[in-house]
């Protein structure tokens, strides 16, 4: 269980017996509170509905979402954890720059411009550098010309971060490591892949000529002006119908979809 100070450890039984809860329960809340900064929690909590949210001033989640009388223990939970980490010191100690400190990054990068947690995962900017924590190991990454606006986890509470700059909404594991293991690359799943050319078996080598050396250069064509076809009929359509999913997917727009369309029908 997390260490606490002697203060920390008075109010967390005092708020344990007010709310009937467990003293584990509340220090699970508590570590929550505290990860996000005392204005959002993440947290796991059996007694507590399982998994839930919490934002100050704004939308309580819990497990049982019809419960009302669960949510409002929930917000007057953590309202009350957020008052007391304001005003007491009730984690021990810890220099600046190790795992488990309130400034967890390392102490050479100074104060950051921004800061906060997401389930797992914490996350600091500062000038050119980006630090990231994940299950006590400490990445950071060089930001380049990047100016950082936002950090935030994909949906679903995997480990795959993106930050907002003037270019859009980038990948952190994109960026180049300073120092550290970096977070695991996400699986790219939203990119079709290209259908493969295979030529037909009977083609030789001297029986294909590219499309670009026939049109640059007629004049060496002129004993032979009929173009050599590349794809059959069937090949066509099996790569029209390969397009009409794309387009589908919304991979392509209808105006590439038509441009494509066109340049195969073409060839045939």
């Amino acid at each position: 269980m997390q260490k606490l100070t002697e203060t920390g450890q008075n109010l967390v039984n005092d708020i344990a017996r007010r709310y009937n809860l467990s003293v584990d329960a509340v220090v699970h809340m508590l570590v929550a509170v505290n990860n996000g900064n005392g204005s959002m929690a993440q947290f796991n909590c059996p007694e507590l509905g399982g998994s839930g949210q919490w934002m100050r001033g704004g939308m309580t989640m819990v497990g049982d979402m019809f419960n009302n009388g669960l949510k409002n223990t929930v917000d007057n939970l953590c309202n009350e954890l957020a008052g007391i980490l304001a005003n007491n010191q009730v984690f021990p100690v810890i220099p600046a720059g190790t795992p488990g400190s309130n400034q967890w990054w390392p102490a050479d990068l100074g104060s950051p411009f921004s800061s906060g947690a997401q389930n797992n995962i914490r996350y600091a900017v500062f000038p050119n550098r980006l630090a990231v924590e994940l299950q006590g190991q400490i990445t950071v990454y060089d930001t380049l010309d990047h100016n950082i606006s936002g950090v935030s986890q994909q949906q679903g509470g995997d480990t795959s971060l993106t930050f907002s700059s003037q270019y859009g909404t980038v990948a952190v594991s994109s960026l180049p490591i300073v120092h550290g293991q970096g977070l695991p690359k996400p699986v790219q799943t939203n990119f079709a892949e290209p259908a493969p050319y295979n030529p037909p078996a009977n083609s030789s080598s001297d029986q294909v000529l590219s499309d670009t050396a026939y049109t640059s250069n007629p004049a060496d064509h002129s004993q032979n002006t009929t173009p050599v076809n590349h794809e059959s009929a069937s090949e066509t359509m099996k790569l029209l119908e390969q397009l009409d999913q794309l387009r589908s997917a919304g991979v392509l727009t209808d105006e590439e979809f038509k441009a494509k369309k066109q340049d195969l029908l073409s060839r045939i």
